[in-house]
């Protein structure tokens, strides 16, 4: 087996975890059967990983991180603060159309985490980092565009992270993406609700 770097073997098991456990749950995956998805040895993966605890966290933030880069991507100045709300909205919703089987998993994860005694952490640790997001990207959106919020930060980014953690949900129930892009250009007015944007300079 050609040697590899330990944090490429780290991203090789987490995705091969990821591929696992969207396919067959949590409950199912074992470090056995993640081994066997990444073509390596039970002690390869015990060099990588030194709990349970800690591979989950990994799949945890890599699911995490690649949707956060892709609204990242989206989230640049557009024509109004509107647009540019809304881009970074579908741009995330893109990425649970594309991929349910990942965002069910985050939720099963959440669960199987909540009701393993000691993985408590790792819950809150997910949903904490959904609302650092969230409020990374007001703050950043803040500076570029030039505008003041009217509700403090971490309560917007507590909010939005609610709602798009519902709303997926909701999708994952009964498939509506009807439904979802309504909800979404409603909550970009009300984002937009919350803003005092800078006054035009006077003539």
């Amino acid at each position: 087996m050609a040697r590899m770097p330990s944090a490429e073997r780290r991203r090789q098991l987490t995705e091969a975890a990821i591929r696992a456990m969207t396919r067959d749950g949590v409950a199912r995956t074992t470090t056995r059967s993640i081994c066997a998805e990444a073509g390596v040895s039970l002690s390869v993966f015990h060099y990588c990983f030194d709990s349970k605890q800690a591979l989950i966290e990994s799949v945890i933030r890599a699911i995490t991180a690649d949707y956060i880069t892709v609204v990242k991507e989206a989230i640049r100045p557009r024509g109004t603060l509107q647009e540019t709300v809304r881009a970074g909205f579908q741009a995330y919703w893109d990425h649970v159309s594309a991929r349910p089987g990942e965002h069910m998993l985050t939720y099963e994860l959440t669960q199987y985490a909540l009701r393993e005694p000691g993985f408590e952490h790792l819950a809150r640790r997910q949903y904490e980092m959904y609302r650092d997001t969230y409020a990374e990207l007001i703050e950043q959106l803040g500076r570029s565009m030039e505008f003041q919020l009217l509700v403090p930060v971490g309560v917007l980014a507590r909010y939005l992270a609610a709602m798009t953690d519902g709303l997926t949900l909701n999708y994952l129930v009964l498939g509506d993406d009807t439904s979802a892009a309504d909800v979404l250009d409603m909550v970009t007015e009300h984002v937009a609700g919350l803003v005092r944007e800078p006054e035009s300079p006077r003539a």
